[in-house]
């Protein structure tokens, strides 16, 4: 009998759970069986949870949910699945679905990578969204950031043909690293013109956090890859 022991799965995330208000309780008390996405095996059909063939976005770690929403009231043609595992983020947003009137946005808060491995289905999204992911900064950490060779292998099955990956970050030595994995893998291509970073996108809104870091004289990058 071998005592060998599986690996242990590298998390890009530390579960802060936080204290819900009451607000983000009756939320998730009362919005989750119409906007949220349960726990599971099998592969969800993004059409039918949404009830129509449209655009399919999907991002990962929205934070408390305030660009997501503002991005699902701009764009009501497209659908958004929004992944987060702090359950008060995911109060606040379903409380935004509640308050703006919002159809075209679901809710998961679990693992993103779980949730592409095992129940995203092959080419079934248009555009991945990845913004502000935690930099892990000290070198030791490096192991822990969402975007690795391997996670754009996952990506470049998920993201169907012509569509899009957006990420962007505060931390420049995290953009040059997904520059670099990026460019890497022949299933990408560059949408910058000069084949590195590109101006903020229309859509993508300016977050109060990224309005801070301007004022403080940080930089943010962009970046965007067609899937070819």
């Amino acid at each position: 009998m071998s005592d060998t022991k599986p690996l242990r799965t590298v998390r890009s995330f530390v579960r802060r759970q936080g204290r819900l208000t009451p607000g983000q309780q009756r939320a998730i008390d009362t919005l989750w069986s119409q906007f949220a996405i349960d726990e599971g095996d099998s592969l969800i059909d993004l059409n039918s949870l949404f009830g129509r063939d449209a655009p399919k976005v999907l991002e990962i770690g929205f934070g408390n949910g305030a660009s997501l929403a503002q991005m699902a009231a701009a764009q009501p043609e497209i659908d958004f699945v929004g992944v987060e595992v702090h359950r008060p983020g995911v109060g606040q947003l379903l409380n935004a679905i509640e308050e703006q009137g919002l159809t075209n946005i679901r809710v998961a808060c679990t693992d993103a990578v779980v949730l592409l491995e095992e129940r995203i289905a092959a080419n079934a999204l248009d555009r991945l969204q990845l913004y502000f992911p935690d930099p892990w900064h000290k070198k030791r950490h490096h192991k822990r950031r969402i975007i690795q060779a391997s996670f754009v292998k996952l990506l470049s099955e998920k993201i169907s043909s012509g569509g899009h990956l957006h990420m962007a970050t505060d931390w420049q030595h995290y953009a040059e690293q997904m520059l670099e994995d990026l460019s890497n893998n022949d299933d990408f291509i560059n949408c910058s013109d000069e084949s590195d970073y590109i101006p903020r996108p229309d859509y993508r809104p300016l977050t109060k956090f990224e309005q801070r870091g301007h004022k403080l004289g940080h930089g943010v990058w962009d970046l965007l890859f067609k899937r070819v």
